[in-house]
């Protein structure tokens, strides 16, 4: 299990100001107060990863920065709409940062990205498309189904994220155990 949460740390940590604003934001939060905190969680994780001498990855600089900029924009303008579509934005960002190659591989034990480089291409580029798809159906609730829009932003970015991440992370701990990177786990410690 210690593999897992090595994995999906850094996925929650990248986009932890965006789920906190979502998260707010659907609980009908003003739009202050939910810009505010969302913008503050993520200038408080960058902060916290330069405190712990931790690189800043390209997905976390891209989060600060919409954060900052949708933030400012938030509050100049007070639109609603503006808020509906600032999640696209940053979707079609992550997106297209996610077309480079190679991204994915911090996102994985040291050993196992040798042996995995071209499962975690593929993966990257299937996270590519999930975002850029996220950000799309966004744009299509936001305008077409505006009422249900509260709704779409509180589920699908994160149940997509969660069954992908699922998806992935089960098949390359089969890849890796294949590969004898990972030994399955029988009787010694840890067994019930």
């Amino acid at each position: 299990m210690s593999a897992f949460f090595y994995a999906l740390r850094p996925v929650l940590f990248d986009s932890l100001g965006v789920i906190v604003f979502a998260v707010l934001f659907a609980m009908k939060v003003d739009v202050v107060v939910a810009t505010a905190a969302g913008t503050g969680v993520a200038v408080g994780v960058v902060l916290w990863a330069r405190f712990r001498g931790e690189p800043i990855a390209a997905l976390q600089w891209i989060s600060l920065i919409s954060v900052l900029v949708s933030a400012a924009a938030t509050l100049l303008t007070n639109d609603p709409r503006f808020v509906m579509g600032k999640p696209s934005v940053l979707y079609a960002l992550v997106g297209v940062v996610m077309l480079r190659g190679g991204w994915m591989h911090r996102y994985v034990p040291p050993v196992a990205r040798e042996r995995m480089g071209d499962l975690l291409t593929r993966y990257g580029y299937l996270w590519a498309g999930l975002m850029l798809l996220t950000g799309v159906l966004n744009l299509v609730v936001a305008v077409a189904f505006t009422a249900s829009w509260p709704l779409f932003i509180g589920v699908f970015p994160l149940a997509s994220k969660l069954a992908l991440f699922g998806i992935q992370f089960t098949q390359m701990k089969l890849a890796a155990r294949r590969m004898g990177i990972v030994q399955p786990q029988v009787g010694g410690e840890g067994a019930a």
